[in-house]
């Protein structure tokens, strides 16, 4: 008998989940630095608001999408509907690289970070490596149980996060430094390295595809899943284009980039310190423990849901496609995931890799590449499926928007890709890291066929939540 998932999840849960996966005052405390830093100008607000239009683009084809492709396996399910099985088996290795690679990036930034606060207020060092591997215990043991317990943990964070991200952009407001229109220059975000500058603003938004992921979990997934995409989209972007102009206001145009380079990882604290308070300096410390702690917990729940889809389906043993009896979670799978969390970080540890120079920086940004190409294979793939004959006949808007969505996503890859040498140390190490992508779709194609297409009918789950959107299967 078959144990399906537990079926809780509305808008707000969903939007919750994807949007604390994006980790709001991480983003603004470590990864508006970063962009600074890579692009070399202080263009992040322009570059997040391009990065909002191009995904809001994506949204209409990708939510447009969603009756038609009933299974909880989201880029992969929508590439293999649109572009056939072995690209959606390759898109499905590359999402599991990708993702786990963000997972351990962010696990092992958390350790640092964590470490840092533990030092400052008891005086008591713990290696970063030591601290990784409480919290992937942590993160194994809320993936274990039900949806609704990691729905609550995220929830909780997440209105901490925003509301402090506001009260620092209010600070910045109330201090009465001057507000400069140069971050919206085109000029401005264009000098330097744009590319990569385009890359961490992409990486701000990761989490909120994984609307999809949670189908199974959704109440109603027809009208719950395009809704909490959008709504995700839109409060991402919004709050980080503001928030990062009134950073870079407050830092000073001329020198938020020189600060930047001294002090990447405190910059934004101190200022929210200055602006605030030196209550909100150990307020936004904690926060970003807390943060991180959170998007390295979505992160896993997305790795899981992924095995726990492609289990049901054949395409990896069945076992990862067993729900919990009495949880009705995919407990197996978040074993697995938590065991190869660990095995990764172990090994980086072994190899001495710094955890934010190298493990952050190196394994992010080649996970960024990874969400970015199989975005742009996504979108490929609903034009390609409402092209088709009896494939849900998509107007010309959806076709259009999705386009012109996927014309971007292969911009800002190519962009990144030419700058990618320059963030990973050299052109050797990028065609590494790019030959490692290239390497897991050609495995996940080649994969010996075992179970059924995302379009098939064999999966109980799927069956019992088509709403009778499955008209597009066949």
């Amino acid at each position: 008998m078959t144990t399906d998932l537990t079926r809780s999840l509305g808008v707000a849960g969903i939007v919750l989940m994807v949007v604390a996966a994006a980790a709001p005052i991480t983003v603004v405390v470590a990864n508006f630095p970063l962009i600074l830093l890579e692009s070399g100008n202080v263009g992040a607000p322009l570059m997040i608001l391009g990065a909002t239009l191009i995904l809001l683009l994506f949204s209409v084809g990708y939510t447009w999408m969603t009756p038609h492709v009933p299974d909880a396996g989201a880029f992969y399910a929508y590439v293999d509907r649109g572009l056939g099985r072995r690209a959606g088996l390759g898109t499905a290795a590359v999402a599991l690289l990708s993702y786990v690679l963000l997972t351990v990036s962010m696990t092992c930034y958390l350790g640092v970070q964590a470490g840092n606060l533990l030092a400052l207020w008891t005086g008591i060092e713990l290696p970063w490596w030591l601290i990784s591997g409480v919290m992937i215990a942590v993160v194994g043991l809320l993936g274990h149980r039900s949806i609704d317990l990691s729905a609550k943990v995220l929830g909780a964070v997440l209105v901490l996060e925003i509301l402090a991200v506001v009260v620092i952009d209010v600070g910045v407001l109330a201090s009465g430094r001057e507000l400069t229109a140069q971050p919206f220059s085109p000029v401005e975000a264009l000098s330097g390295a744009p590319g990569l500058g385009l890359l961490f603003a992409f990486l701000g938004f990761f989490g909120f595809e994984a609307t999809a992921v949670f189908r199974h979990e959704a109440k109603d997934p027809l009208r719950t899943i395009p809704r909490a995409t959008y709504i995700a989209v839109l409060l991402i972007g919004v709050l980080y284009t503001v928030s990062s102009w009134l950073v870079i206001s407050g830092l000073g145009a001329g020198s938020a980039l020189a600060a930047s380079e001294q002090n990447p990882d405190g910059v934004i604290v101190a200022l929210a310190g200055e602006t605030v308070g030196p209550i909100m300096r150990d307020v936004t410390q904690v926060l970003v423990v807390t943060s991180m702690f959170a998007c390295m917990l979505g992160f896993h729940t997305i790795v899981t849901r992924y095995l726990f889809t492609l289990g049901r389906r054949g395409v990896l043993p069945s076992a990862l496609g067993e729900a919990h009896p009495r949880h009705r979670a995919p407990s197996r799978a978040s074993r697995w995931v938590t065991a190869l969390t660990a095995a990764i970080v172990l090994a980086s540890g072994l190899a001495q890799l710094d955890p934010v120079v190298e493990i952050y920086t190196w394994y992010s940004g080649l996970g960024a590449v990874g969400v970015i190409l199989m975005m742009a294979l996504t979108s490929l793939a609903v034009v390609r499926f409402g092209l088709r004959p009896g494939g849900g006949a998509a107007g010309r808007g959806v076709l259009a928007a999705t386009a012109l969505g996927g014309a971007g996503l292969l911009l800002v890859l190519g962009i990144s890709l030419l700058n990618f040498p320059m963030m990973v140390g050299g052109g050797v190490a990028a065609i590494v890291c790019a030959g490692v992508l290239v390497l897991a779709f050609v495995l996940g194609m080649v994969l010996p066929p075992r179970g059924v297409s995302a379009g098939g009918s064999a999966d109980p789950v799927v069956s019992a939540d088509a709403d009778g959107g499955s008209a597009g299967r066949g």
